[in-house]
Formats: structure tokens, C-alpha cells, sequence
């Protein structure tokens, strides 16, 4: 019996169901806690890939926001990963240390930003982690911070990090290291916010300048109004808490995103 109009339709649409339903279970992202070390201190990082992917990729380092390692950093991570990156998000602190007051979280940082020996350790021995992963193209290696991340990030780029592309979401832009011409490798990316109280219109003019002396390749997108950690849907509520100036901007981080999204594929050539 040749089945009717309405009978097709639905078989052929359960059908299709059927293999959406296969496809998606196996686009899983799969995400695991990774341990490793510098110089003797365990580093708790978070890895994330898509394990349907065949072909190497490029590889990114996750680097977290002062409060330490954290759920946070470890999404950003798999977002990364539905986009067809491997992502690392880093443990900059050692041993997954994480804040829950200003005042320790500045004191964690500023033992790292102080210490350019012991930032460069911990964040080698994440990027040496994340390139023996088996889907990681070596040769396409990039980096994104976010706040206390970002200076972090900017930070190796000034210090001549062997990297391809580097991204600081309201990062912290003052530094006291000053790249020489030809330091810089990496092709930089700064997504700052308009209304961010962290980094002064000195730090703004002296990082420009500094970039721009070096030779390297960078762009700097501002987004109006826009406070510090504006990529954080729970800055808004830890601003107020502890009466800092930190605030979410759903508008400046999904266009920041896609800024990322955008510079990664040229830099990548994804």
C-alpha cells in the first residue's frame, strides 16, 4: 500500500528528527579537569573539545579573571570549543586557588603581575600542556584574558610569547615591561570598555604607544559605556556587593565575542 501525502510527511520528519538526534549526541563537548605543573606547583586547568573533530586545530589558552580559576573561565573555555577550538583555561594561582574577597583576589594577582618569571612558568607550562593534546595544531596557538587575564595576556605578548594571536577582554593595560621593536609576535586584539575605571586615559595613550613603537599588529576596540569586566553576567552583582566598579554589558560582550570570533578566523584563516 503506497502510503498518503501525510503519512510521508511525518515518517520523513521523524526520520529527520532521528538524525539531528544522532548528530547533536555526538557533537558533545567534552570538558575535563587537567592537572600539570611550575616550577614544582600543581596547576589545576580545565580542557575543552569538541571530540567529533578529526582535523588538528588551533589551541587557547583560557587566562581567568582575579578571582582565580573558576566556572567562569572554564565556560568561556567550552564556548571556545563549540567553535571548533581546543581551549585551556589556566591556573595562574596554583593549586585552583580562587578569591571570594577583593582583597585577596588583588593580593593573588598582583604576586603573579609582580613576578614576571613566575607568570611566564605558569603560563609555558599551560601552553607546553596544551600543545601535546592530541587535536592541537602547534603551529596555531592564541591566548584570551579577561581583567587581571587580559594584563596577563598583554603582558606575554610584550614579553615576546611565541604566540599567534592574543585577546584581552577589559584587561588590565598598565605594565612594566616596555617591548622593544619586533617583541611583539602575536597580532593583538584589545576589547576595552568606555566607562572602565581600572585602566586611566594615561594607560590607554602609554599601551598604544608602546604597541605601536614595538611594530606590532594590534587593534583596540572601545564599547561605549561599558564598565570593567563587562564579559561577566556576575560582575553586576559582585560590583555591588564589595562596592567596586564592575558592571555586566550583555550588548559589549556578545559584540566583543564576535570581534574575537572574527579576529581569530583571520588569524587562524579558519
Amino acid at each position: 500500500m503506497i502510503p498518503n501525502s501525510n503519512e510521508a510527511v511525518m515518517r520523513y520528519t521523524i526520520l529527520t528528527l532521528a538524525l539531528l538526534s544522532t548528530v547533536i549526541a555526538r557533537s558533545a563537548v567534552v570538558g575535563k579537569a587537567v592537572d600539570y605543573s611550575a616550577n614544582g606547583v600543581t596547576m589545576k586547568g580545565y580542557l575543552a573539545y569538541d571530540d567529533t573533530v578529526t582535523k588538528k586545530v588551533p589551541g587557547i589558552l583560557v587566562v581567568h579573571e582575579w578571582w582565580g580559576t573558576n566556572e567562569y573561565s572554564h565556560r568561556r573555555a567550552e564556548m571556545l570549543a563549540k567553535l571548533g577550538y581546543v581551549a585551556l583555561a589556566v591556573d595562574m594561582y596554583g593549586d585552583g586557588k580562587q578569591a571570594e574577597h577583593p582583597d585577596d583576589a588583588g593580593k593573588f594577582s598582583s604576586e603573579v603581575m609582580k613576578n614576571l618569571p613566575v607568570m611566564e612558568a605558569r603560563f609555558n607550562a599551560a601552553e607546553d600542556l596544551l600543545k601535546k593534546d592530541k587535536h592541537v595544531d602547534t603551529s596555531r596557538i592564541g591566548a584570551i584574558g579577561y581583567c587581571f587575564g587580559g594584563g596577563v595576556v598583554l603582558n606575554m605578548a610584550r614579553a615576546g610569547a611565541d604566540l599567534q594571536a592574543i585577546v584581552s577582554f577589559p584587561g588590565s593595560l598598565a605594565s612594566s615591561i616596555t617591548p622593544k621593536k619586533g617583541d611583539v609576535k602575536a597580532k593583538v586584539l584589545v576589547c576595552h570598555g568606555g566607562a572602565d575605571k581600572f585602566s586611566s586615559a594615561d594607560d590607554i595613550k602609554k599601551f598604544k604607544k608602546d604597541m605601536t613603537s614595538a611594530g606590532a599588529e594590534f587593534k583596540f576596540i572601545v564599547y561605549p559605556g561599558a564598565m570593567h569586566a563587562f564579559t561577566n553576567p556576575a560582575a553586576t552583582e559582585l560590583g555591588k556587593k564589595f562596592n567596586i566598579p564592575i558592571a555586566y554589558n550583555k550588548k559589549a560582550d556578545e559584540k566583543s565575542w564576535n570581534d574575537m570570533k572574527k579576529f581569530f578566523a583571520e588569524v587562524f584563516k579558519k
